[in-house]
């Protein structure tokens, strides 16, 4: 073993692969993505951001391609080979959130009112644009062994996700795998967190109407209380779903908003209720509408109440495939040693990265971005959310050394 490998922690007779990024490139990938978080745009609104991303593909002699909506591409690196390996894809969001940003001190703070990049996906476009340009270089020196597509795709953050409309779209076409990574600010940057299986949750949305006919609350038995009947509904309905699926499948119904109501003396004759169900598994997500809308109506029922119930499936969970998993783990490992890579945990987020694993099979990797020794807590979908720039480097080189080694056997 060479005294590099050593101190890399690489395993025996590891070579250092090719692919790590030029210094001049790292420079500019945190100037774009500085950019983009200055710029941030919401769900099939992402004009800005994918002409930019267009123009500096298409600056390395590459020939990306619009989607059809307007947002978001997807640009091919090499020639497919029928006879070679399958087309890697690298996937990363592009939109943003509708929050304000909060953050002081930095030149890079959201110019938009009320839309801010508060969940990364500026840090994944930037590393999948500079994977992309690090891998054509690779490919004019003839050592990409396989094709690639780097797929930029919109709407992530709006239910149910664009992927969905990416893949109509052809997205996938002539793909074999897929890979991306999602910032996680409980990972130090510099590392990777990984996991076989279910890695996020599947997430759908939930809105209830309630109506009835209203009227004095020194007489509730005369009328239909929407106030009491909204309480159990918000209080009881979690509580029996979790009596009516299998425990492990972690169905949780969380209410986010109730509105009901203007007067204190006055039983209204409206009521909204609206939240999100999520679930650990795909046999739970599967039965999770039909054993919510008969809980609900039963709670309303007992209360008079009448119920409308708006069910608005979102994405099932990621799962990731075991051998891409081994594949993102040989990649960080060559790249950053044994060390650089830790086992993580199922998150209760949804992720429509889901709707490609349908159809391919693939993998996603928590990349970290939290500031070793920061003792400062930026979670996801905050104002203050920001990142250890750091981890565009560790992204992008992760993803080249995942397109330069074959994959592992299944």
């Amino acid at each position: 073993m060479s005294l590099e490998s050593q101190e890399a922690g690489l395993p025996p007779g590891q070579a250092a692969l090719p692919g790590t990024l030029p210094e001049s490139l790292r420079v500019e990938l945190i100037a774009f993505r500085r950019d983009l978080h200055m710029h941030p745009e919401l769900g099939n609104q992402e004009f800005r951001t994918t002409a930019a991303i267009k123009a500096r593909l298409e600056q390395a002699g590459l020939k990306p391609r619009v989607l059809p909506a307007g947002t978001g591409l997807i640009c091919d690196i090499g020639d497919p080979d029928p006879a070679g390996p399958p087309m890697l894809a690298i996937r990363a969001d592009i939109d943003a959130l509708p929050i304000p940003d909060t953050k002081t001190g930095v030149p890079y703070r959201s110019t938009v009112p009320d839309r801010a990049h508060a969940c990364g996906h500026d840090v994944h476009t930037t590393v999948a644009l500079g994977a992309g340009l690090v891998l054509a270089d690779l490919n004019r020196q003839g050592l990409l062994p396989q094709p690639v597509r780097l797929l930029f795709q919109p709407a992530e953050e709006v239910l149910p996700g664009g992927a969905a409309d990416a893949v109509a779209a052809g997205a996938l076409d002539g793909v074999g795998r897929i890979v991306a990574v999602h910032c996680d600010p409980k990972v130090d940057a510099g590392m990777i967190g990984l996991r076989t299986g279910p890695i996020t949750s599947a997430c759908d949305r939930l809105e209830v109407s309630l109506d009835g006919p209203g009227g004095h609350t020194a007489r509730p038995h005369l009328t239909t209380d929407l106030v009491t009947a909204a309480a159990k509904i918000v209080t009881e309905v979690p509580a029996l779903l979790s009596r009516r699926v299998d425990t492990r499948s972690g169905l949780a119904l969380t209410w986010g908003r109730i509105e009901a109501g203007h007067a204190p003396n006055v039983i209204p004759q409206h009521a909204e209720l609206s939240g999100t169900v999520r679930c650990l598994d795909l046999a739970g997500w599967r039965s999770a509408p039909d054993l919510v809308h008969s809980a609900i109506d039963e709670i309303a029922a007992l209360h008079r109440a009448k119920s409308q119930i708006n069910y608005v499936r979102g994405v099932p969970p990621v799962i990731n495939d075991a051998a891409i998993t081994e594949l993102l783990r040989d990649a960080q490992t060559a790249r950053r040693g044994v060390y650089a890579v830790e086992d993580t945990e199922q998150s209760l987020g949804g992720e429509d990265f889901s709707w490609y694993l349908e159809h391919v099979p693939g993998a996603m990797a928590r990349l970290g971005v939290r500031t070793p020794g920061d003792p400062v807590g930026r979670d996801l979908h905050r104002g203050d959310f920001d990142v250890d720039e750091k981890a565009i480097e560790v992204g992008v080189e992760l993803f080249t050394a995942t397109a330069l080694l074959p994959t592992p056997p299944a």
